[in-house]
């Protein structure tokens, strides 16, 4: 299986010429190479994980892929057709088997209200947490992506996060609101913590793959 990251929080996964995609939002430039696309999981609601555009382009080139999301995603792309998934579900499509869990978004502030937010464990290999800090319970997790800047994130909570999780390797990702200098310094706090458990930071860049 291949992992290509994209800007901000996007994935592409590729397995037997198949491919998935995880959160293509408003910070990830349009998406337009989609052909033999079979599924699409968007973990919440926010326009930095989806956008109609973007779902759109995806399905005009591959108008049978499936879209997964939890209740809120459901409700707000009321216009597609999105298949609701909860913690503790697993879903078999083409070569991926998808596993969720969390339920709930990262708390912003007391006066926004938390919305539904699902991670998303790929082939037993990728663990992708959305919008929160969800940790994956009963699962050795290979490549962990670790939201590494965000309105509702402080380094210190990504380090943790990491330190609990323990992953064999992991990278960052929801790195768009950051500047240079601060990708920089969170992803060597984030290699930092990666280490502790023995695992090894991959710091890639948007564009860049990595075989699984």
């Amino acid at each position: 299986m291949r992992l290509t990251k994209f800007e901000h929080a996007a994935l592409l996964l590729e397995l037997s010429g198949k491919k998935l995609f995880v959160d293509p939002g408003s910070f990830t430039t349009p998406i337009t190479d989609a052909a033999n696309t079979v599924a699409v999981v968007i973990t919440h609601e926010h326009a930095d994980h989806w956008t109609p555009d973007q779902l759109n382009r995806i399905l005009e080139q591959s108008p049978d892929a499936v879209l997964y999301g939890p209740e809120g995603v459901a409700a707000a792309a009321s216009d597609f057709p999105v298949v609701t998934v909860a913690p503790g579900e697993t879903v078999e499509i083409g070569p991926f088997t998808l596993r969720f869990f969390g339920g709930r978004h990262a708390v912003i502030h007391s006066s926004i209200p938390v919305i539904d937010n699902v991670g998303v464990l790929v082939n037993e290999v990728l663990y992708y947490p959305g919008d929160s800090f969800a940790v994956p319970e009963g699962v050795e997790v290979d490549l962990l992506a670790v939201p590494a800047g965000a309105p509702w994130l402080k380094i210190g909570e990504a380090i943790d996060y990491v330190l609990e999780v323990k992953p064999q390797r992991a990278f960052g990702t929801h790195e768009m609101v950051l500047s240079v200098a601060g990708k920089n310094m969170a992803a060597d706090r984030l290699a930092w913590a990666t280490a502790q458990g023995g695992g090894e930071y991959v710091n890639l860049q948007p564009g860049d793959s990595l075989d699984l």
